[in-house]
């Protein structure tokens, strides 16, 4: 497929022709949040935030990451020729850092979707995103420094692509793309935690892509299961006086109606000791041991309930955010 300046499939360009092909599929994403804060008695300020997206499909939607978005009172996208529209939250993954938006639009440019898993260490890569809040369709380039890089990301473990390109936070849920101009990653900027300058992550495409379709047709991410309880660790004395505990630990704060914690009896207050026989102290630990199994298994969880020590078996069911 040879269009108007661009190139026969699959041949390497140079970072100037990638850049002309992939800008238009960019878009900046700026965002407002209305904050209450508690230095104004209660007051509240509207505190905006900026990051970048990757146009799907023609019809306007747009692939972004999850902390760019959360939370957002409004979203609004421009793209590289200026134009700005509203955009609406079609579904966030907090797990995958993945998130899906749209816009009323037609005829625009989707990114071509390239395969992760064919990239190799040493690649030319091409990052464009917007990375200050205010300098949309910036380019740098750099190449694949390595793959299935481990890093954590809000409490969760992701396997990431890390590139030497420049980024900075703004250029989170931008595109890193490869040199025949297709789409292999989505920028994750936030996730470096100290200023280390060479240390780029992107979302592999092929981890993005299903969860945006799964959140696209489904608003969440199907087939993850979950207890079906909210838990707190409380880890600090001062925590642990606000609740009215003794014990340090994994407590259940709210019960979800209809869940398989509901059906075997747990109840909030009650503290999670262990978990298919390995013992839990901390939120991670948790959901670490949930994510190893699968929708519809049962799991033996041992409590204590009013300092008594009770066990249940828990069925597994389907998260739905």
């Amino acid at each position: 497929s040879s269009s108007e300046g661009s190139v026969p499939e699959g041949e390497a360009m140079n970072t100037k022709q990638v850049a002309s092909l992939v800008a238009p599929s960019v878009v900046v994403i700026t965002t407002e949040e209305v904050v209450t804060s508690n230095y104004w008695f209660g007051g509240q300020y509207v505190e905006s935030g900026a990051g970048s997206g990757v146009i799907m499909t023609e019809d306007g939607y747009i692939l972004t990451c999850a902390h760019v978005v959360s939370g957002a009172s409004s979203i609004t996208v421009t793209l590289t020729d200026g134009t700005e529209y509203p955009a609406t939250l079609v579904g966030a993954d907090s797990q995958s850092d993945i998130a899906v938006i749209k816009v009323e639009a037609t005829g625009l440019t989707p990114a071509v979707m390239g395969d992760s898993d064919a990239l190799a260490v040493g690649e030319d890569v091409v990052a464009v995103g917007n990375p200050l809040g205010e300098l949309g369709g910036t380019v740098t380039n750099g190449i694949v420094s390595a793959l299935n890089r481990e890093i954590e990301v809000n409490s969760s473990t992701m396997s990431v692509i890390q590139t030497n390109a420049a980024v900075s936070p703004g250029n989170s849920g931008g595109g890193l793309f490869n040199a025949a101009g297709e789409l292999i990653g989505i920028v994750n900027a936030k996730s470096t935690g100290d200023y280390a300058e060479g240390l780029g992550f992107a979302i592999p495409i092929n981890t993005a892509l299903p969860v945006a379709q799964d959140l696209i047709e489904n608003g969440y991410v199907t087939g993850r299961p979950a207890l079906g309880v909210t838990v707190l660790t409380i880890s600090d004395a001062q925590t642990a006086a606000q609740y009215g505990v003794s014990n340090y630990g994994v407590y259940v704060i709210e019960v979800n109606a209809g869940s398989g914690a509901e059906a075997a009896g747990l109840q909030a207050g009650d503290m999670f000791v262990s978990v298919d026989n390995t013992v839990v102290s901390s939120t991670a630990e948790l959901t670490d041991i949930i994510s190893q199994h699968q929708v519809g298994d049962v799991l033996s969880v041992q409590i204590s309930r009013d300092r008594q020590l009770l066990t249940v078996d828990v069925t597994l069911g389907e998260s739905a955010s």
